[in-house]
């Protein structure tokens, strides 16, 4: 049959791996440094991967076999050692981690001006935020500089985004709040699969926020590797 599909300009596409993240379908891989379509009964032809900062991806109409969402979707779940019928992320489609475009997500991309305050956009480069649901094999992870900041910096720090944000991944945490074993094998998991080149600590001056250092320390030691760890405390008062 004759049908939407993406189709994939090899001489453009840098294996950068966007494309793949924005697939909820799973019908892409990077494989051998290119992005490449898994199946054509994997992909719906509606362009959710068209969001490539090389603009290698296109949808065209050609001969394909019609969609199977639920052999897409099983394929999907078995490469990331899921049961088939969940979801990754903890069940919600919007943890899928995603690298974003600061200039297109701090201005408003048709007037180039900032963004109006009744339509915020988010600033950071990366997302989910939030250590407890980033998945350690996530493609901006890799040669990172490491920014583990407490979750209430964000709003202490006026300047955060252009003083400590600027070229790092942010994970938020609260040790006083959330389980902080989950953390330390997650932040495990992430310094023993990618090549971090920093962490740098960004705590409050409370007591139980020094947790979020010794995290640090922790999965470093556990992960059995070792690069610069830079700790702050942010002061009140």
């Amino acid at each position: 049959m004759q049908r939407p599909i993406i189709e994939i300009d090899e001489e453009k596409c840098d294996g950068c791996g966007q494309c793949v993240l924005d697939c909820a379908e799973g019908a892409l891989a990077v494989i051998d440094g290119k992005a490449r379509l898994i199946s054509d009964a994997y992909c719906d032809g509606l362009g959710a991967c068209l969001n490539c900062p090389r603009g290698a991806l296109r949808i065209v109409t050609r001969e394909a076999p019609a969609f199977d969402e639920a052999a897409a979707l099983a394929a999907k779940a078995a490469r990331e050692g899921r049961p088939a019928g969940t979801t990754a992320g903890h069940g919600c489609p919007g943890s899928a981690p995603r690298s974003l475009s600061p200039l297109l997500s701090a201005r408003d991309a048709s007037t180039g001006q900032d963004a109006s305050p009744l339509s915020p956009q988010a600033r950071t480069a990366t997302w989910p935020l939030q250590l407890r649901l980033v998945t350690p094999s996530a493609p901006y992870l890799r040669g990172a500089r490491l920014l583990l900041a407490a979750h209430c910096a964000g709003f202490c720090l006026p300047d955060l985004h252009r003083d400590w944000l600027d070229g790092r991944v942010a994970l938020i945490a609260c040790p006083k709040l959330d389980d902080s074993r989950e953390y330390l094998q997650k932040l495990t998991d992430i310094l023993a699969a990618n090549a971090v080149r920093d962490i740098t600590v960004l705590s409050m001056s409370v007591p139980c926020c020094g947790g979020l250092d010794m995290l640090a320390q922790k999965a470093l030691a556990a992960a059995g590797v070792s690069v610069p760890l830079y700790s702050h405390t942010v002061r009140l008062g």
